[in-house]
């Protein structure tokens, strides 16, 4: 049986009922997460942005995020994220599942600072897990919605939201969403070794494909999108630890 992290960002910090807390210690600081249970089955709910989201996006201790799903057991990590969506295939209030990303950060995530190591990162994204994800998104049907596959999620910093020239790059280059979380939190699960999979909200369209972004909007959006994302998740969650 595997246990499975459930990593949420903007919108879904309070997701899942705050129940047994475990401040883990690492050797990159400390993290909050929580044990929860799906369908009885137990999985391990950390949010991005620490409990209260108080932490912005270029704060986040990634290194000990990861570190302590790892340490507290586990071997899968399923992700969700806020999103400005370039392509017209995902909608605003659309799901979509991420594929590939373009790492635009300059944060350089890693977790082998004192030695060369060059971890493949071909398919970032965990074939296996993703797999999962589409099956219950599939036996779930209307309850979620048509899942889009195969997105290239572009990775920056923040925490400003990007410029209409930047976008107009970004689609230039193979880019399908945006956000400011995705790319070192995917590598450091990569050089982990976890299976890593990435759930994502179109939480409206990117800039200067409307007329302005607030983060209000973004955080009405993913309140709206929340039941669905949870059933998801939980129905992933239920689904996968039985493997």
């Amino acid at each position: 049986m595997t246990m499975m992290a459930v990593i949420t960002g903007s919108g879904m910090h309070d997701l899942f009922p705050a129940g047994d807390e475990r401040r883990v210690e690492t050797a990159y600081g400390p993290a909050t997460l929580y044990r929860c249970e799906a369908g009885g089955r137990e999985f391990l709910f950390l949010p991005r942005h620490g409990p209260d989201h108080s932490v912005p996006p270029h704060r986040i201790n990634f290194r000990a995020n990861l570190s302590a799903v790892m340490q507290a057991g586990a071997t899968s990590v399923l992700a969700t994220s806020a999103v400005g969506s370039i392509t017209r295939r995902l909608p605003v209030g659309g799901l979509g599942l991420l594929d590939q990303f373009i790492d635009l950060s300059s944060s350089r995530a890693t977790f082998f600072d004192e030695r060369p190591v060059h971890v493949d990162m071909t398919r970032p994204y965990d074939r296996g897990l993703q797999g999962e994800v589409l099956r219950a998104a599939s036996a779930l049907g209307e309850k979620v919605g048509r899942l889009r596959t195969g997105l290239v999620y572009v990775s920056v910093d923040g925490p400003r939201y990007e410029t209409a020239a930047e976008i107009r790059a970004f689609r230039i280059l193979g880019g399908d969403v945006v956000g400011m979380t995705g790319a070192p939190e995917a590598t450091l699960a990569n050089e982990l070794g976890l299976r890593y999979a990435s759930i994502v909200v179109a939480t409206n369209r990117a800039a200067g494909l409307q007329d302005r972004v607030s983060h209000e909007e973004v955080v009405a959006a993913m309140a709206s999108a929340a039941p669905r994302v949870k059933r998801l998740l939980e129905r992933t969650v239920e689904a996968a630890n039985r493997i």
